[in-house]
């Protein structure tokens, strides 16, 4: 079990059970779910069987009869383990919130009077970590001396500061409320403001700051400065773009990409389209300066669009149904932070437009606001260069037509004895008869069957029509 390979459940581990199937080992199930829907594997709920004195029960009614069973039978007892673990909350450095805490020779280690807070760190001219190691705050004398809150006698402020975390697992809640004197946030604001909506994060802050973040809350919930248990609604955290030697970016490796670079090169557009094309936003992706070429040369292609464009206030006819099925995808694409596949989309249809040779004022319309997000400076130039009233980012988005999301008809491609020998153009709800009799009349279906006999036909509608011929 240790090693991870095995945990010896056949009946209740996916890896387990996958191995004792390959292996033809015996699987002896002690949960039975009673839901065909949920996997052979599952122990969340159920009622236990082949269990001795825990047959008939639910999986939590069981569970609490193992510990009264073993801690009856004097084989143990009950505890919970925690796995947040004592915080080590100090720092030896000048940057950093002041810990508010006194030493006083009688009294020992006291807080400092509320009224004093919050304690300020002083201006230094050295801010480097002292030769024994202490707070660069330890050799200041006018902050280190102080006295004591309770006896006034002389006393020593604490050096240590709070770490990073400090501030960064709350400073949400005093974004509602900065100017407030009196308190940490006005009750209105937080009522108003909190919980956050919405918190997007690097991957690798992912553990320590959302476990600090939500201890820190639950702290000030519990003592009533706030009005929410959970600080965020939503939680999402983004991928890490690697140098192009898909290691992780850093000066010792000399893969460093500086965008400042990329904005002098290419423009400040390409580099945003470039880093929501280059992969899912939670995945890990590595940099390739001919992936920024290709974006580089994509938005020149929509720059191009400008001369294709004529008078009209409706799509035109030959791609309605792809630019109301591409308003769809991008809203879609966009709000679950699908950027990659949004602009893939945009990219199919700037093909189709080039294609026709010429789009309609409303096309262009509807194709600057979408692609908006990803390449602000170029769209809003075009949209000012075509005339558009007002400026783009004031626009409504785009909505979409649901009756126009499908095609009447599509392109089915056609098999002789298993290989495709041509694609025909059918009513999508075309049945067995209709698609054979278009494809009798193909000109190459023709020359494959001509003098055979059709003994056999193979049709999955809107997928596929084979033809088995002798």
């Amino acid at each position: 079990y240790g090693t991870g390979a095995i945990m010896a459940v056949p009946a209740h581990d996916d890896r387990d059970f996958e191995f004792a199937q390959k292996f033809d080992m015996p699987i002896v199930p002690v949960i039975d779910t009673g839901d065909e829907d949920l996997p052979t594997t599952s122990i969340d709920k159920g009622i236990l069987i082949n269990s001795d004195f825990l047959n008939g029960l639910t999986v939590e009614e069981a569970k609490k009869k193992m510990i009264e069973y073993v801690e009856e039978k004097n084989l143990g007892s009950a505890k919970v383990n925690y796995k947040l673990r004592d915080w080590v909350f100090s720092r030896q450095r000048y940057w950093g919130e002041p810990i508010p805490m006194i030493y006083c020779e009688e009294h020992g280690w006291v807080a400092e009077k509320e009224e004093n807070l919050p304690i300020k760190l002083p201006d230094v001219e050295s801010y480097e970590v002292t030769d024994d190691g202490e707070s660069p705050l330890s050799k200041i004398d006018e902050f280190v001396n102080t006295t004591c809150p309770i006896c006034g006698k002389p006393a020593k402020r604490e050096t240590d500061t709070m770490p990073q975390w400090a501030g960064s697992s709350w400073y949400y809640l005093r974004y509602t409320d900065p100017n407030n004197n009196e308190d940490l946030a006005s009750k209105e604001s937080l009522d108003y403001y909190t919980p956050v909506d919405w918190y997007n994060g690097g991957m690798e802050h992912t553990t320590l700051h959302l476990l600090y973040s939500r201890f820190w809350h639950k702290f000030l919930y519990d003592i009533g400065k706030v009005p929410t248990k959970e600080p965020y609604q939503k939680r999402t955290s983004h991928g890490m773009i690697l140098g192009e030697d898909h290691q992780k970016m850093s000066k010792s490796r000399g893969n460093v990409v500086n965008p400042d670079d990329i904005v002098r090169d290419y423009g400040a557009d390409t580099l945003r389209c470039y880093e929501m094309f280059i992969g899912d936003f939670r995945s890990t992706a590595p940099w390739s300066d001919e992936g920024v070429k290709g974006c580089r040369k994509y938005l020149e292609r929509v720059f191009n669009l400008y001369d294709l464009v004529e008078d009209g206030d409706s799509y035109t006819k030959e791609i309605e149904i792809l630019i109301n099925q591409t308003i769809k995808k991008v809203s879609d694409d966009y709000e679950s932070l699908k950027y990659n596949t949004a602009i893939a989309s945009l990219m199919s249809l700037l093909n189709e437009m080039r294609n026709i040779g010429k789009i309609t004022k409303k096309d262009f319309k509807t194709y600057l606001i979408l692609l908006d997000p990803v390449a602000p400076h170029l769209t809003e130039e075009l949209w000012e260069e075509i005339g558009f009233e007002g400026e783009l980012n004031e626009a409504s988005w785009p909505t979409y037509d649901e009756s126009k999301l499908e095609y009447d008809s599509i392109e089915l491609p056609v098999q002789v004895n298993g290989k495709v020998r041509a694609t025909i153009k059918i009513a999508k709800d075309a049945n067995q008869e209709e698609a054979v009799t278009s494809a009798e009349n193909d000109q190459n279906i023709q020359k494959n069957i001509d003098g055979k006999e059709i003994f056999k036909v193979i049709y999955v509608p809107g997928k596929i029509l084979n033809l088995l011929v002798k």
